[in-house]
């Protein structure tokens, strides 16, 4: 029998943090005892260009390494992309796509032609709000949770503890735990 992991495609632009959320939600499942693996894929690399991030979660180990054909999850950091068939390839009606947007969900549905579940959330203007950075990886991320509960809300605020008290003063600290929370309890879902 075919073992079943949890896939997440992301869509964005060279610098707005795709691979970065990517990586951080690998290990952010790797310390809450999940298997999981995480890889970009770059077209030009320059800032700006379009790129794609991936991630596989699992209970078992993860053997695949090709890229994500059929994702559970897309998640689209800039909603500039949205009318390239390319962000819903694969991605079937029963699936998500999680947006970061500004625009209504019935805009996003126009632009992107997808017929399943879409979430939105204003995740740049909160990066802005709470960090004081237009980086919305980490409100991404806590969206991603309240849609999929891949991993929990708890384990990320002590990846994010843990991993950018090394780096940075606690109220950077503080302020990214904000953001997390905040794509958790903003974002919105169709019916």
């Amino acid at each position: 029998m075919p073992e079943k992991y949890f896939e997440i495609r992301w869509h964005a632009r060279a610098g707005q943090g795709a691979k970065s959320a990517s990586q951080f939600l690998t290990e952010a499942a790797e310390e809450a005892g999940k298997y999981s693996s995480s890889f970009p894929e770059y077209g030009a690399e320059r800032s700006g260009a379009p790129m794609k991030a991936f991630n596989r979660v699992a209970d078992v180990p993860i053997r695949v390494k090709s890229n994500v054909e059929k994702p559970d999850v897309v998640c689209v950091i800039d909603d500039t992309l949205l009318k390239n068939p390319e962000v819903t390839d694969g991605l079937s009606e029963d699936k998500l796509l999680l947006v970061n947007t500004t625009r209504s969900i019935e805009e996003v549905r126009k632009l992107s032609n997808f017929k399943g579940k879409i979430g939105i959330i204003s995740a740049t203007e909160i990066a802005l709000e709470e960090i004081g950075k237009g980086i919305p990886n980490t409100v991404m991320i806590g969206a991603l949770i309240r849609a999929t509960n891949i991993v929990s809300l708890d384990a990320v605020k002590e990846k994010i503890r843990a991993a950018f008290s090394k780096k940075f003063s606690e109220e950077i600290v503080r302020a990214n735990i904000r953001a997390l929370e905040r794509g958790y309890q903003e974002v919105k879902f169709s019916e």
